[in-house]
């Protein structure tokens, strides 16, 4: 073995250096000699043992010496590693240029591979390293784990856990191309048909549920053309916006207060001859794929609508400000104006002919400023209204919109203490939060609407929230209190939506809470615990429950080199089921339908009041 011979100098105190500096420079030179043949003798020495090895054979009764460890297996050691790979089109194979390779995100270093899809970075030493990859026209984005995109959705700008080592071999990396939704608009009366607005549709999950939410906007080319690049996989539709066949300065009332006369427009189209989101064709977009999607809009009369609102008085005051909303009959916004006159207490609107819903909401002037109107308020202090019409060829007037004072909505929630927990000592109130999202298949807005929130057991005053149907979601923040159950009229708010009608009426809502929940800690299997070189794989893990419950689920993110283990706490006692996938994805986990076409079926398992549980997971295929 060879060794390092090194020289110490230790200031001038050497007999040499004292020598040389007294001016007896020939004793300094002499033993300057000395040293070096000393020296270069021993390095002979060395030399000819590391050739001509004379290590003595172990003793019988000793075990022999373990072999060297490869290069790749040794603790590595300090300061920069250089990594080297290739990057490649998911679906061709082939190498891609000019993609950007960043560690440890965007203070760390980069660079972009060759023509040859070739990259070569320094590392700041071994360990896990973050990579992620960019690239115009593709997405750092696996192939769909699932037949049914709409099962399972992978979320783009994933990052790559990669455990750098000495001497490890070339990394491989791919990323996906995106896909493109492009299409023409014709008029029937063969105008051009620049600036038409058009919407974007995708089908998203929203707490466990499948909602279809506006993810991109676009208008008409001069040639009536538009085009939605850079998109994922996933599920899609496509819809127009309603247009005027010549431009009108809004809505307004005639000068005798009478209803504006109509108008001729194009009412709003979906993909590809349909005025909802139900008779629509739903996109399907793979990787790499464009999809033509042409919309032919037929010139139709618009009716002018006219409503009379009640006049109000909120807490002794006049309403200030009015919003009107025209919606379809789930209550979902459609993009049709409406306008609150003040001067004669209507509301105005042009609609082509269908059904509808008009809603009306009026909050009041506090201390100089208008309150809230949607969703941020407690339910009292404001008046709503809903109207149902319908256009059929002529206009509507003369109807009514009676305004009722919002009735704040109570939530009465309790908490099931554990007779074998229970202290001497007084127990803190647990805070509870409650949110609501949008329900039905129609498009929704998207947004987590904040329903009630306080310390519980008690009651909690909910929001007020527009007239419509919401998926209720529970938070409890307290560790070790768990949901039992959420109902409103002793029906299930995990199974039915909350209905919300006009004056924010509902039936009793109940929350019952628990304080004997269980933990489970989920384990990687032992085949998958060794943290191997290059890319490591990530888990993601759903805990699922068979019985009903409005909280939301977190996906659980188990990798060999942080432990291969995690523990989730404040769960319900009952049945579960665990999924496990490798790679990040999203799971529509209230729909029944959806989990049945899982591509594995999960891991059942029972967990008892107050009780610890461990899960070993089973490998996922995909």
């Amino acid at each position: 073995m060879a060794r390092n011979l090194r020289i110490r100098h230790n200031g001038d105190h050497t007999p040499c250096q004292a020598a040389c500096r007294d001016g007896r420079q020939p004793l300094c030179l002499r033993r300057a000699r000395m040293l070096f043949l000393v020296a270069a003798m021993a390095l002979v020495a060395v030399l000819a043992g590391a050739q001509n090895p004379t290590e003595p054979a172990p003793a019988p009764d000793e075990a022999p010496a373990a072999p060297p460890m490869p290069e790749q297996s040794r603790p590595a050691e300090g300061g920069a590693i250089p990594v080297r790979g290739v990057v490649r089109d998911a679906l061709s194979g082939e190498a891609l240029p000019r993609a950007l390779v960043q560690v440890d995100g965007e203070t760390g270093p980069g660079t972009l591979t060759d023509r040859d899809g070739q990259f070569e970075l320094l590392t700041s030493g071994a360990g896990a390293h973050v990579f992620q990859l960019t690239k115009p026209g593709y997405h750092d984005l696996p192939p769909s784990p699932a037949e049914d995109s709409a099962v399972l959705e992978y979320s783009n700008g994933i990052t790559h856990n990669i455990l750098v080592v000495r001497g490890m071999p070339e990394l491989s990396l791919s990323m996906m191309p995106t896909s493109a939704i492009q299409g023409q608009i014709d008029l029937s009366t063969g105008d051009n048909a620049q600036g038409i607005g058009v919407l974007l549709l995708r089908r998203v999950l929203v707490g466990g549920h499948g909602a279809w939410v506006v993810t991109g906007n676009q208008r008409t080319n001069t040639d009536g053309a538009y085009r939605f690049p850079g998109l994922d996989p996933g599920d899609y539709a496509v819809v127009t916006e309603p247009a005027r066949e010549s431009e009108i300065d809004g809505i307004s009332l005639a000068p005798d207060g009478s209803a504006p006369a109509g108008y001729n427009g194009y009412a709003p189209t979906y993909y590809p001859d349909a005025r909802d989101l139900a008779g629509a064709a739903k996109i399907r977009v793979r990787g790499g794929e464009t999809v033509q999607a042409n919309i032919s809009l037929r010139l139709e009369a618009f009716q002018p609508v006219q409503a009379a609102v009640t006049t109000a008085r909120l807490n002794g005051k006049i309403a200030a400000e009015y919003n009107a909303t025209v919606v379809d009959a789930q209550g979902h916004t459609l993009p049709y104006p409406a306008v609150y006159d003040p001067e004669t207490r209507t509301v105005v609107t042009a609609l082509p002919d269908g059904t509808y819903g008009l809603q009306v909401a009026a909050v009041p002037r506090i201390e100089g400023k208008v309150a809230a109107i949607r969703g941020t308020a407690p339910g009292g202090g404001a008046l709503q209204g809903s109207l149902d019409i319908t256009v059929a060829g002529h206009p509507v007037t003369g109807v009514r919109l009676p305004l009722a004072e919002r009735s704040p909505s109570i939530v009465s929630v309790s908490v099931s203490h554990n007779a074998a927990l229970q202290t001497s000592t007084s127990r803190a109130a647990e805070a509870v939060t409650l949110g609501a999202t949008q329900a039905g298949d129609a498009r929704v807005d998207g947004m987590w609407l904040q329903f009630a929130q306080g310390a519980v057991p008690g009651e909690l005053e909910g929001s007020a929230l527009p007239p419509g149907a919401y998926w209720m979601h529970t938070n409890i923040a307290q560790a070790g209190i768990c949901e039992q159950s959420f109902t409103a009229g002793g029906a299930s708010l995990a199974r039915e939506p909350l209905v919300i009608t006009p004056g924010n009426m509902t039936p009793p809502l109940t929350l019952s809470l628990r304080d004997d929940c269980a933990s489970l800690t989920l384990t990687l299997p032992p085949d998958s615990l060794t943290a191997a070189m290059g890319e490591e794989k990530a888990y993601t893990v759903y805990v699922v429950p068979d019985f009903d419950s409005t909280v939301d689920l977190t996906a659980q993110t188990l990798r060999p080199s942080s432990g291969g283990s995690i523990v989730v706490h404040n769960l319900t006692p009952g049945s579960y089921h665990v999924y496990a996938f490798q790679a990040p994805v999203e799971l529509e986990y209230r729909n029944p339908d959806a989990m049945a076409k899982l591509p594995n079926s999960g891991q059942s398992i029972t967990l008892q009041p107050s009780s610890d549980n461990t899960l070993t997971l089973e490998a996922p295929s995909r």
